[in-house]
């Protein structure tokens, strides 16, 4: 019997020949063995649009875009399909969403430019027009990176781009196309070179520098990506996109009245702009003016009703309670087949909430766990993987490494890093610590997880990390912990200490210590149930793919523990374990402990936390400006009937 691969390669080879009964006999021959299976599925659906079966094509592509939510080629099929039906406007939907997740598919925009041009929509149809002439206007190799880079095939996308550069190293758009794959593979460092590179040979190139403004951004330097966006700005000072971006990076360097100046400058023009009344929302929260946030994001919602960012804004304050009329608006839009992708997973996980509020945990639930189940589709994450990658920590970290570099590092003792699952109280913990007259607070910040990144190697599937650190010499460990702490100096407001509270250093703690010995590191620590499930209940900006399932989140908080118990063994006394429990019960106490952990004589302002002004960035921002309480405390308990996947992943650590 031929295999997998084999039977979609004859099937392809007959939708080529025009073959379409043959090519859907094959895809269907797959689809018999995994009725999931994504490529088989385009396949059938390609060819049951050909022989005019077009109600088994919708089915097809239905099953498709859920198992591949952001798949730029299926909502081309779609486009194509909806044509063949007579449906213009449908398809124009389809072809737009088509080229919103892969910008690169030539017949979705030529498709775009003709339809919108039919329908007398001639703006829409010069803009397809003139994106269809920079794509065919790519280098052939370019254009194959594109659709490699836009679904998916990242190591595919990457070799043909670096193969291109070796004959092209100045292409500015070659350049470009690496520089995102990198963002994508997660090595920003070398993102952002290139991209600086490029815009050197393309001053001019406003989408250069847009992508060289993100990498800043995502490196967390703050500064010069806002000295990037300031040249824009100078370039068209009246211009939207300019004044919003200037905004954005304004509110990164914590100049909060110049971006609300510019956000106000962006509404004077666009004052029904949903997406940025509601990122002048999120400036409001930041700084704690949560009335005026709910206002800029309810303002969002009257001018764009399906905007989901903004109904998960409200529910995201945790504070919010959605009115019976707001939810059965939510409720109609989540069953809209035309909503986009984002904007569904949004009002999934903004409906939980609100249904929770209500005491209705079935719905709830649901909603929550529709939501999850969108994004697991689109993330992919593999519990195996990071249970391998963890076991790799304990193998190669042992007490062997440590001698062998017990006089490594750099001496430094600023840092403090606050880590360990998202959702177990480290924003509580860094609140109360960040309100010590010797302790500036930060950010998540990256420079740990960019080290990991640079030590793993380019080759795939060959992580020279963690292995590498028993090769690594005292000197370069130690510049290792120099540069650390010279690079996240910007972040810091002259205080002798200074909070990282990247939850992920959990995975590192082995290099935090080899690079900075003296380094404290405090591990917030929250009962699995509650905290799994609050993690399940949250939607993150980025990252933290773990939480989008029962089984994942429960396999991760295990394998989480099992690795803290490792670094308990081999470095005895280095971490300071706390126990978000105990924090509730006797706040003081708790606090007592870490500050003489850190080796601070005791504030009574750190009492005070809720107190303490300062821009608070993650989804706790309303919770740390309220005094303690239990209201998060047993949450998952209403749920408990639906929460078996979770239990069992956890097995006996509840």
């Amino acid at each position: 019997m031929a295999s997998r691969e084999e039977q979609l390669k004859a099937a392809q080879t007959a939708l080529q020949s025009h073959d379409f009964l043959r090519g859907l006999e094959l895809a269907e021959m797959v689809l018999s063995e995994d009725a999931n299976d994504s490529e088989a599925l385009y396949m059938a659906a390609v060819a049951s649009r050909y022989l005019k079966q077009f109600d088994e094509a919708a089915q097809y592509l239905g099953l498709l875009h859920t198992q591949m939510p952001e798949y730029g080629r299926a909502w081309q099929e779609e486009g194509h399909l909806l044509l063949a039906c007579g449906d213009r406007h449908g398809a124009l939907r389809a072809f737009v969403r088509a080229t919103r997740f892969n910008p690169a598919l030539s017949a979705s925009w030529r498709e775009q430019a003709r339809i919108a041009k039919d329908l007398n929509r001639s703006l829409e149809s010069q803009a397809a027009q003139a994106q269809l002439d920079r794509v065919s206007a790519l280098p052939r190799e370019l254009l194959a990176v594109s659709n490699h880079l836009y679904e998916g095939r990242l190591q595919r996308a990457e070799e043909i781009c670096r193969h291109f550069l070796r004959s092209n190293p100045k292409h500015v758009e070659g350049m470009r196309l690496l520089a995102l794959i990198g963002i994508e593979l997660g090595i920003v460092n070398e993102a952002e070179f290139l991209l600086e590179s490029a815009v050197t040979f393309d001053p001019d190139n406003v989408q250069l520098r847009l992508d060289y403004i993100d990498a800043l951004r995502r490196r967390q330097k703050f500064e010069e990506a806002r000295e990037q966006a300031e040249m824009l700005y100078r370039r068209d000072p009246k211009n939207p996109l300019f004044q919003s971006r200037l905004a954005i990076e304004s509110m990164q360097t914590s100049d909060f009245d110049r971006a609300f100046e510019l956000f106000d400058a962006v509404l004077a023009q666009l004052p029904s702009d949903a997406a940025t009344l509601t990122s002048k929302g999120h400036a409001q929260k930041t700084v704690g003016r949560s009335d005026d946030a709910i206002a800029s994001y309810r303002t969002a919602l009257q001018s764009k009703q399906d905007h989901g960012d903004a109904y998960y804004a409200l529910a995201n304050l945790k504070t919010y309670k959605f009115s019976a009329a707001e939810i059965e608006t939510m409720q109609k839009l989540a069953e809209r087949s035309e909503i986009a992708f984002m904007d569904r997973v949004h009002i999934s996980f903004a409906l939980g909430k609100a249904l929770e509020d209500r005491g209705d945990y079935m719905a709830s639930f649901r909603h929550y766990d529709q939501g999850n189940a969108l994004k697991r589709a689109q993330t992919r994450y593999s519990a195996d993987a990071m249970t391998r990658e963890l076991a790799a920590q304990k193998e190669a970290c042992s007490p062997e490494l440590f001698a062998h570099h017990a006089k490594a590092g750099h001496n430094a003792p600023d840092p403090i890093f606050i880590l360990g699952l998202p959702r177990a109280g480290s924003t509580l913990l860094e609140q109360i610590l960040a309100s010590h007259s010797q302790i500036d607070g930060t950010l998540e910040l990256p420079n740990i997880l960019a080290l990991a990144h640079r030590l793993r190697g380019r080759k795939a599937g060959q992580s020279r990390y963690p292995d590498i650190l028993h090769e690594l010499s005292e000197e370069q460990l130690t510049n290792f912990g120099a540069q650390f702490i010279e690079d996240t100096r910007i972040h810091r407001q002259g205080a002798p200490f200074f909070i990282d509270k990247m939850p992920n250093n959990f995975r590192h703690i082995g290099l935090i210590h080899l690079i900075l010995p003296n380094a404290k590191i405090i591990d917030a620590r929250r009962a699995p149930m509650d905290c799994c499930f609050s993690g399940f209940k949250q939607l993150f900006a980025e990252g933290q793919e773990f939480t989008y399932g029962l089984h994942e989140v429960g396999r991760y908080y295990a394998d989480y523990v099992d690795l803290m118990e490792h670094w308990d063994a081999v470095l005895p006394g280095k971490v300071l374990r706390v126990q978000h429990e105990d924090v509730l019960d006797d706040v003081e106490a708790q606090t007592r402990r870490m500050l003489d952990f850190i080796g601070v004589p005791f504030e009574d302002a750190c009492l005070q936390f809720h107190k303490t002004d300062r821009a608070v960035r993650t989804a706790s921002s309303e919770q740390v400006r309220q005094p303690i309480n239990r209201k998060g405390q047993d949450a998952w308990k209403p749920f408990e009937s639906w929460l078996g996947p979770l239990k069992q992943a956890l097995a006996g650590l509840i």
